[in-house]
């Protein structure tokens, strides 16, 4: 039968064009709209050998050799369309915004509606050992520090996400409060696209429970 063939390399494309498409980008073979566009065509072979091996399999007969061939097809295809659905997921429930800060008297309303728990942290420890604290956090974080000024409090840094490998800027800034202790402000922000999936309101989300 052959929709099972069918079905079989439109999974095993599918599976190629999602492995492809993170690390192509970070290896610079193309550029992260490339990238992006890979990562849906992945969707559609993943839907399209989904649907080819379902549609197989409720032909019969069906040889027991024949019957591996679709699952293993229909395994492909979907394990293929999970991380594009997730990755739109995110996109969809998260503003068309790529620059977020704790400092909301910058930040804008998208991020005040969207994210209103990006606040700046306080610390009890007096600021230099509140900056010494914030470096550690951001190491822990897997950051990339390119600039660090105790005196000034500041610290600027690189992060770079898992699978295409965007460059977001970081810079964290240590100042006494005016209660007593330390207020750290963050700001993270993205080199590229319009919105961030969400990846900077999690980058500072997750800096501030490294600090807690």
């Amino acid at each position: 039968m052959w929709l099972r063939f069918l079905a079989l390399g439109l999974g095993a494309m599918a599976l190629a064009t999602l492995l492809a498409s993170g690390p192509g980008t970070r290896l610079g073979l193309w550029d992260w709209r490339a990238g992006l566009g890979l990562l849906r065509y992945a969707t559609y072979l993943g839907i399209g050998a989904s649907v080819v091996a379902v549609v197989a399999l409720a032909i019969p007969p069906i040889r027991r050799g024949h019957a591996r061939m679709l699952i293993l097809a229909l395994v492909l295809g979907l394990a293929s369309l999970a991380p594009p659905l997730a990755f739109q997921r995110h996109a969809r429930a998260a503003p068309p915004i790529n620059d977020i800060t704790t400092e909301t008297g910058n930040a804008s309303k998208a991020q005040r509606d969207a994210y209103p728990d990006i606040q700046p942290i306080t610390l009890a420890e007096p600021p230099l050992k509140a900056f010494e604290r914030a470096v550690a956090a951001a190491q822990a974080m897997g950051w990339e520090i390119v600039a660090r000024d105790p005196a000034a409090g500041r610290i600027e840094a690189v992060d770079i996400t898992f699978w295409f490998g965007f460059k977001d800027d970081v810079v964290v800034r240590v100042a006494a409060a005016p209660g007593g202790g330390s207020r750290v402000e963050v700001r993270s922000k993205s080199r590229v696209g319009r919105g961030d999936t969400g990846t900077n309101a999690r980058r500072i989300r997750g800096f501030r429970e490294r600090l807690s």
